[in-house]
């Protein structure tokens, strides 16, 4: 859906902001300093969504020397529309790679970082964990059946030992981690609540008994009624780049509810889903970040429950510690269906 397209249960000035957002990302910096959006009674969320979508516009459309007259003046405070659209910009020129050794923006980097914005967290300078970010391949879509699974990735044996010791985990409940877990699918606006779910074993799994025998046993919503569905769930092993990826693209391309966040908020939900799942502290550098995930063991899983709608977009994910002692499963499903039929 374009960025000017009606959407169901707009008014007429949701419609006008979303063409002078538009239009904004068309013009001149010093229009775009005259003219910034969102007025002062765009509700939130739109508001952040249309400020997004002007940074990653004009990012696409404009050269560096258009915008970096925007980056003169160094904020005082970490808020306002100024600041957060600048902020923005910031995050989605380091996705491509441009305006490092520019003075005005390195220095406006450091002042967000001393103000704590939340985007200043990220590098100025795109990962190399992060180099599938919005990059379309042909043929690798979303993962929709069991054969493009097992195409892509190595399935993770069955085990009866996995099984014995799935029966044996323990919920741990953390409410923090789970939001900061699903965020990327709640701000994506998928259709389903996702699940997050975080467990602790007796004594450590042997990394050969890690699979699906052993994911199924664990009481998830997601796998309620599995076996009544034609198809078997599976297992396969992946790779932290691929859930990093996942993570980015559902707010970055957003849910059926078109609620795409571009660029440098994906790339932020994206990294705080992923240090959730790995159980790392709020701020911890990026780098140390990669640098745990290569000891952690990744799964990708599918299953053919109610739960998942097997439409749009499902995703699935359970995550081994390095003590093989805790596990963490994420789950999220997208559908076009109608909403009053989701749970």
């Amino acid at each position: 859906m374009g960025d000017n397209q009606e959407r169901p249960g707009d008014s007429s000035s949701d419609r006008h902001r979303r063409e002078e957002a538009q239009h904004l990302a068309e013009l001149g910096s010093a229009d775009l300093v005259r003219r910034l959006l969102p007025a002062g009674d765009t509700p939130p969320g739109e508001s952040d969504r249309m400020l997004r979508s002007v940074a990653a516009k004009l990012v696409r459309t404009r050269h560096l020397r258009d915008i970096e007259p925007l980056f003169g003046e160094l904020p005082d405070g970490a808020s306002g529309p100024a600041v957060e659209l600048r902020a923005c910009l910031l995050g989605e020129l380091a996705l491509i790679g441009s305006g490092g050794g520019r003075r005005s923006l390195e220095a406006y980097a450091d002042r967000l970082r001393e103000l704590g914005h939340p985007l200043a967290r990220l590098p100025m300078t795109r990962l190399d964990i992060e180099h599938r970010f919005a990059v379309r391949v042909r043929g690798l879509g979303s993962v929709k059946t069991a054969e493009q699974l097992r195409s892509r990735f190595p399935e993770a044996p069955s085990t009866d030992g996995g099984a014995v010791a799935g029966r044996g985990a323990r919920d741990a409940r953390d409410d923090g981690r789970a939001n900061a877990a699903a965020r990327p699918f709640r701000a994506g606006g998928w259709a389903r609540e996702p699940e997050a779910r975080f467990f602790t074993l007796p004594s450590p799994l042997s990394p050969g008994d890690f699979g699906i025998s052993f994911i199924k046993e664990l009481p998830l919503r997601c796998l309620a009624g599995e076996g009544s569905r034609r198809g078997s769930a599976l297992a396969c092993v992946t790779t932290p780049d691929d859930v990093l990826n996942e993570l980015f693209t559902a707010s970055y391309v957003g849910g059926v509810n078109g609620q795409g966040q571009g660029g440098a908020y994906a790339r932020l939900y994206a990294w705080e889903s992923l240090c959730a799942l790995m159980g790392l502290p709020i701020g911890v550098p990026l780098l140390e970040a990669v640098r745990c995930a290569a000891d952690y063991r990744w799964l990708r899983f599918m299953a053919f429950t109610d739960w998942f709608h097997h439409d749009t977009a499902d995703l699935a994910f359970a995550v081994l510690d390095p003590t093989r002692t805790r596990v963490v499963v994420l789950a999220a499903t997208d559908t076009d269906a109608h909403r009053d039929a989701l749970g």
